[in-house]
């Protein structure tokens, strides 16, 4: 069955408030299943324009992905992070 991922480019302005977004959105994770695969906050831009932290997270299947991002334990994170940064957030469904 094909993995599910959250991607996400996130271009933070209040590192307090990501600090808390980032303890609220782990717990969530985990409790779904989801593995952290990449958190860079400062990736090699090779072409377009996103800018900021790159998050890659996978989890067992899309429907999983989907499941974690309507929760309600992430749309509390969510809001804490949509008070400290703008976000560009995909759900992909791997091979």
């Amino acid at each position: 069955m094909p993995k599910g991922y959250i991607i996400a480019n996130i271009r933070a302005h209040d590192m307090e408030g990501m600090k808390r977004f980032s303890e609220a959105s782990s717990k969530v994770i985990a409790e779904y299943g989801g593995r952290v695969l990449v958190r860079d906050p400062k990736p090699e831009l090779r072409e377009g324009d996103l800018q900021g932290i790159a998050i890659v997270v996978e989890f067992d299947d899309l429907d999983t992905a989907r499941r974690f991002y309507e929760s309600q334990g992430y749309t509390d994170a969510r809001l804490i992070r949509e008070a400290a940064a703008e976000t560009d957030l995909r759900i992909a469904e791997g091979t």
